[in-house]
């Protein structure tokens, strides 16, 4: 063999062994901000040899028009809310789940776990990741005393001060204010045409008050830091961002109650990698990646085994010391059959002069 024969073949077997040699999987997330900080993620790249991607959502009608609009095969794992978790079940856009895959799942809180959102046909399709409030959000220099009502959002001294989430969140605190949750706090999702218009109503002379109505938790966190707004409808993923830059911020629950959330994790149905995304699932509600979660987010773990890794001054922010009494103050969302109707009402408000 010559010389020239031998490098050809060496560099045959090369190319041969390099096609051979496994592509490093991708996974790709389309999740709410904060659920995919490298604090944890990359835990997970190293153990399993993979990349994980993630893109993030300002709303939940955002993630159900990207899922809707033909962009489904983008992604791998989702994270819907309470409010639109039982339509994409209904849609057909998320898998079942092998819970089998998921030994965790035992551990999650039963209340969330049993929750009938992300069941269907006897199947799964999703499992409880963190939950929370829309907390009111103020510099306590603007308020040395926490305010104690939605309305004070009404107040004319705070001309241009405030700022709301541009998402339904906005309606249903309306609506409290306007007393629609009693008795029924699942009237909220289910208001009427005379109680939307009169929602409507209400928002709309809110509109002098509002700087901004914002659509990421980074937007929210940078006009708090600029001092542009002092009181806004948050998340508490910006008060613990903005506790870390030392900015003069805190949250309540005024007296009304406050609307909140059960984000799920969800594998799409269009997924090709649901093997490795059933194994992340698994991975995100172990206990140990729960508490790097709430270290970033403040949320509230769905794995009550969270709190062994807590101290008590954590265990009691997070109100994993009494979750139950906590969860009275939340309404959390639900599905709501007349979105359409309720997306138009809030879109009619904006565009108010």
């Amino acid at each position: 063999m010559t010389r020239r024969s031998l490098l050809f073949c060496i560099a045959l077997l090369a190319a041969t062994l390099g096609a051979c040699k496994p592509q490093t999987e991708t996974l790709s997330l389309l999740v709410w901000e904060g659920y995919a900080d490298p604090s944890f993620l990359q835990p997970f790249e190293q153990s399993h040899h993979c990349k994980v991607v993630a893109a993030y959502m300002g709303s939940s009608d955002e993630l159900v028009a990207k899922l809707r609009g033909g962009s489904a095969s983008n992604y791998d794992v989702i994270s819907p809310s309470s409010d639109v978790a039982t339509s994409i079940v209904r849609a057909g856009l998320a898998a079942p789940l092998d819970l089998s895959k998921i030994p965790s799942y035992s551990q999650l809180s039963a209340r969330l776990r049993d929750s009938p959102l992300v069941k269907a046909n006897g199947q799964t399709y999703g499992v409880p990741f963190v939950w929370g409030p829309n907390p009111l959000l103020y510099d306590t220099t603007a308020f040395p005393q926490p305010p104690d009502s939605w309305s004070i959002l009404w107040d004319p001294k705070y001309k241009g001060k405030l700022s709301l989430w541009d998402e339904l969140s906005s309606v249903y605190m309306a609506a409290q204010v306007l007393g629609y949750d009693k008795p029924d706090p699942g009237q909220l999702y289910n208001l009427s045409d005379a109680q939307l218009e009169a929602v409507k109503k209400k928002l709309i002379e809110l509109k002098p008050n509002i700087r901004k109505y914002w659509s990421t938790g980074g937007e929210l966190t940078n006009l708090f830091q600029n001092h542009e707004v002092i009181a806004a409808m948050g998340w508490p993923l910006m008060t613990n961002q903005l506790r870390k830059l030392n900015f003069p911020i805190a949250e309540t629950i005024p007296k009304e109650n406050t609307t909140g959330w059960i984000d799920h994790l969800m594998i799409t149905a269009a997924s090709t990698r649901k093997d490795l995304a059933q194994q992340f699932l698994e991975y995100m509600v172990d206990a140990k990646t729960q508490k790097l979660v709430t270290d970033v987010t403040h949320y509230t773990p769905a794995n009550p085994a969270t709190s062994e890794l807590l101290t008590p001054d954590e265990r009691k922010s997070l109100h994993l010391d009494n979750p139950d009494e906590y969860m009275k103050r939340i309404y959390f969302w639900q599905d709501v059959p007349r979105r359409t109707k309720y997306n138009e009402i809030w879109n009619e408000v904006k565009s108010a002069q």
